[in-house]
């Protein structure tokens, strides 16, 4: 039995809705105290182009302290938010935040016997030869262990923190209530139905049962793919608050970009498998692992494939909207802005009555946005400044009211996964073909996507 001293901080999960509600405000008071006037006045209604917002370093611990310790729901959105802050926050700052996705608490070890005891019963620690009480890792919903069951396989068991799953709803009405009141969003914009498909996807990530079906699911529709692997499940260790999965080995794919002498080719590779990935789900499988926490992704260097760990918000993809997106990237491709509009109006991002004005902000917007369809060849996302315009110019439209429509919530998450499928290239500096990559789904041959692999 491995013992060896924890060396992450331990505290217990808050799980009253006030003790919740308090750490959440004091976050976001402390927020808006770093900000201070002149950045909030930035951050609503700043010019392009204008400076990055700055907070102390001293205050952005606190922040993520607070989040940290919550985690659940409102750290999942915080994990969000710190994707890549990299062009939005000083780069100390950024990486303080990153820590909301690599670097959340363990809970105490009385709060993991207590879960596993009512998972597996008193005698729950005869059913491993070997359990590592210190976590590999812990992020907003639970934390991985390491362990071999009796039998001798080699295993990773994701434990649930104790009552995320219950304060799922009581964090996002907080949420809400925040969002509505804190003058940090603009007047007029719904976060209702954003945040009733949030709800709805967190407690699916919060059932395990329900991963493991999605994972099993995911790998059947894979097929026999030798650049991607997934890891088996244990259904006889598997309850809706462990997950048991094989242990699977690999770097963590953002931080190929960190190890000095691996040539720029590897981080290529990475990221065109993820590119490539990504299509496959959409117009393939039509089922998406909208996840895209870089945390999620392994690479391995010596089978040269990638590892997929985390399958909580896999989703299942109407086959009207694959479509819809379809007709969207040919359309941003070849620059064709009847087509365009009309797919942005089916998408929920223009009503009726929009204004020319709106209009024309939100085609040029798209049109900006799909600029690697165009390229020929290689895109160069290191290179590309492509993430700073859309960043500012998008911002812009979000707090001067320029935006005419609240997209449909089913394609929330698929624009989370694809932009963060997008920061990925960026953080590894990729270049990456991507219009090579989807020309043959947007081709209008009336097949539903290219031949796949199939597993027996």
């Amino acid at each position: 039995m491995s013992g060896s001293g924890d060396e992450r901080r331990s505290r217990a999960v808050p799980s009253s809705r006030w003790g919740r509600l308090y750490h959440l405000g004091r976050a976001t008071g402390d927020l808006a105290l770093g900000i201070g006037w002149s950045g909030l006045r930035d951050l609503t209604g700043g010019e392009e182009g204008e400076g990055r917002i700055e907070l102390s370093p001293e205050r952005a611990r606190r922040i993520t302290d607070r989040l940290g310790r919550m985690r659940g729901a409102v750290m999942k959105m915080g994990q969000l938010m710190s994707m890549d802050g990299t062009d939005v926050l000083a780069p100390e700052i950024a990486e303080i935040m990153g820590a909301l996705r690599h670097e959340a608490e363990a809970m105490p070890l009385s709060q993991l016997d207590s879960v596993l005891r009512r998972e597996f019963g008193k005698g729950w620690l005869k059913r491993f030869r070997d359990f590592d009480f210190t976590p590999v890792a812990a992020a907003s919903i639970g934390q991985v262990h390491r362990a071999v069951a009796a039998d001798g396989r080699e295993l990773a068991l994701k434990i649930q923190f104790p009552g995320v799953r219950e304060s799922i709803d009581s964090d996002l009405d907080n949420l809400g209530f925040v969002m509505r009141h804190s003058g940090l969003m603009p007047r007029g914009l719904r976060v209702e139905g954003l945040l009733d498909e949030a709800r709805r996807q967190l407690h699916q990530e919060a059932d395990y049962e329900a991963e493991a079906d999605a994972l099993e699911a995911y790998d059947r529709a894979l097929g026999d793919d030798p650049e991607i692997t997934l890891p088996g499940v244990h259904r006889d260790l598997t309850t809706p608050r462990v997950l048991a999965m094989d242990y699977v080995h690999g770097t963590p794919v953002d931080q190929l970009a960190d190890r000095g002498g691996e040539p720029a080719s590897l981080c290529d590779h990475a990221a065109s498998l993820l590119s490539r990935l990504a299509l496959r789900e959409l117009f393939e499988f039509r089922l998406v692992q909208t996840d895209p926490n870089f945390s999620n992704f392994l690479y391995d260097a010596e089978r040269g494939c990638l590892v997929l760990l985390d399958f909580g918000a896999t989703h299942s993809v109407r086959p009207e909207l694959v479509e819809t997106y379809r007709r969207m990237g040919r359309a941003a491709r070849d620059r064709d802005r009847e087509v365009l509009q009309s797919c942005a109006r089916e998408l929920g991002y223009l009503e009726p009555g929009a204004s020319a004005e709106q209009e024309g902000a939100l085609l040029e917007l798209l049109e900006m946005t799909s600029e690697p369809l165009r390229h020929q060849g290689a895109y160069d996302f290191g290179a590309s400044d492509l993430f700073e315009r859309v960043y500012h110019r998008g911002r812009t439209m979000f707090f001067s009211d320029r935006f005419a429509g609240t997209p449909a919530s089913d394609t929330l998450f698929l624009h989370r996964k694809f932009m963060g499928t997008f920061m990925l290239c960026r953080r590894l500096q990729a270049r990456v073909d991507l219009r090579g990559l989807i020309d043959p789904y947007l081709a209008d041959t009336g097949v539903d996507s290219p031949p796949r692999p199939t597993k027996g």
